[in-house]
């Protein structure tokens, strides 16, 4: 199946900004607009072709965005032009994640969470699954076409000091570490996607 003939969960943004009383740029970790958003989008999703989807600014795709930390380093990758998305082709990302499928019988937090575990599975090699999982907030980029479609889900995984990780799609995807506060290298920092931008943001506060 071609991936942009993939039914995807979607949300209105109408209803879940509340007509924008709730919208934000960047990252939002104010726990009370987390929870009204969140709860919006329980009550309103459905499913859509992703291929309408990536065109329609009318809806957010959830996004489960997990940061893999180790002590003062995080797990970064490249996308290499093997890799689908072109608009996205050798940006550096440090959030791990994808697009969400309906489950059965589970309710909207327990799907983001089963997507989550399988796009980790599909995307790396963690070789000790030993993590906690800590929502840290949401993000909105509405500055460009890709961000105007998409709603991050932001959490960290702290692993353990000794946990390895390699990236399964090698020729879609170069891993590597990276220290926390090199992100904010001018270098590094100019090539992240905008997610991770803002993710650097707050983790060098």
């Amino acid at each position: 199946m071609n991936k942009m003939d993939e039914m995807i969960i979607v949300a209105p943004r109408t209803p879940i900004f509340e007509n924008e009383k709730l919208t934000f740029q960047g990252i939002c970790k104010d726990k009370t607009s987390l929870e009204k958003i969140t709860k919006n989008m329980a009550i309103t999703y459905s499913v859509m072709r992703r291929g309408d989807a990536e065109e329609n600014f009318d809806f957010k795709q959830p996004i489960p965005y997990v940061v893999l930390k180790r002590k003062n380093e995080v797990y970064a990758y490249k996308r290499l032009r093997g890799g689908g998305e072109k608009r996205l082709h050798s940006k550096i990302s440090i959030g791990l994640g994808g697009h969400c499928n309906d489950v059965d019988n589970t309710d909207f937090d327990e799907m983001l969470y089963e997507n989550l575990k399988r796009e980790l599975s599909e995307e790396v090699r963690i070789s000790n699954e030993n993590f906690k999982l800590k929502t840290i907030g949401l993000i909105n980029d509405d500055k460009n076409d890709v961000g105007r479609v998409h709603l991050g889900i932001l959490l960290i995984a702290e692993l353990e000091e000794n946990t390895s990780v390699s990236v399964r799609e090698t020729e879609q995807l170069e891993g590597f570490w990276i220290n926390i506060k090199d992100l904010k290298n001018n270098s590094v920092y100019i090539n992240l996607e905008s997610w991770s931008q803002f993710v650097a943001d707050i983790l060098n506060g």
